[in-house]
């Protein structure tokens, strides 16, 4: 019974930062429709920069965490302006921002290969891993703790940002019909600035703590793949849906990994992907939506 509570613990905690990234992805895909591969780069950018400003200026975790979610939430924004906007300007075909974004993933990502070198780097001990035992059932990790709090409070302060504030009801407006949010006077570039800015801040977050479970390397970015799974699985454009999906995730991988094997996670991970594109292809929350023309 200790080994399954601290696994749901675990799961959960993983599961928690999944959900930052999965609803980075949600929120872009509910505005343009189309998946922003390059959403990971925005993960390694925030890790980068807390490690940076940590060696560097010996800054606390508080500083080098809030320069971590400025800097990669202006690069999302830099990113859309740049790669994106462009093509949208020209053309509604989401296939060709889907191509961009892959583009520019392999672009950040080889930046930092040639600005940092391609070595693992390990974040100084500023987040405690300490182990915690919880009340003799169990112990775990006061990272995972920390992680699952830290998830909750920034997805709570989305929720809050989305339904009481003025910006937050356009994106929710544009979520429906970003062409009849602008002709009802929404500034649309300012919106998708604005969404951009929110989801890559939101890496950000994932970037550290996932920095701090394995390592910093430019190729952590990858790993958002599972994070994008979690998104199918919860149904893209949901953003409930994409949190469901990400703690679905990484129950199912700690369980698999605690019980079965560690090697088999991968499997499950995209076995589930496969099973829910073959029964319910819009996921559990997702709805059917055609591309904008």
């Amino acid at each position: 019974m200790a080994t399954l509570i601290q696994q749901i613990i675990n799961g959960l905690s993983l599961g928690s930062v999944y959900a930052l990234i999965a609803v980075g992805y949600s929120l872009v895909y509910s505005i343009l429709l189309f998946s922003n591969f390059a959403h990971g780069g925005f993960l390694v950018i925030g890790g980068y920069i807390c490690y940076g400003t940590l060696r560097t200026f010996g800054t606390g975790i508080w500083m080098s965490g809030a320069l971590a979610l400025a800097g990669a939430g202006l690069a999302a924004v830099l990113t859309e302006r740049l790669a994106y906007r462009p093509i949208r300007e020209r053309t509604n075909v989401t296939l060709y921002l889907l191509i961009a974004s892959m583009g520019m993933s392999i672009v950040i990502e080889n930046i930092f290969v040639i600005v940092a070198g391609g070595r693992f780097r390990a974040l100084p001990p500023v987040i405690p891993t300490a182990p915690v035992n919880l009340m003799g059932m169990a112990t775990t990790s006061a990272f995972d703790l920390l992680s699952l709090v830290s998830a909750v409070v920034f997805l709570g302060a989305l929720q809050l940002f989305l339904s009481k504030t003025r910006w937050g009801l356009a994106i929710r407006a544009a979520a429906y019909d970003l062409r009849t949010a602008g002709l009802m006077g929404v500034n649309v570039n300012l919106l998708i600035s604005i969404v951009f800015f929110v989801a890559g801040a939101l890496a950000a977050v994932g970037g550290i703590f996932l920095s701090v479970r394995y390592t910093l390397y430019p190729q952590l970015g990858a790993i958002t793949i599972k994070a994008f799974v979690a998104a199918v699985i919860g149904g893209l454009g949901s953003l409930p849906g994409a949190v469901v999906g990400s703690l679905i995730l990484g129950l199912a991988e700690m369980l698999t990994a605690g019980f079965i094997s560690s090697q088999m996670r991968d499997l499950v991970v995209f076995s589930m992907l496969v099973v829910t594109l073959l029964v319910k292809p819009t996921g559990l929350f997702g709805k059917s939506v055609s591309e904008k023309v």
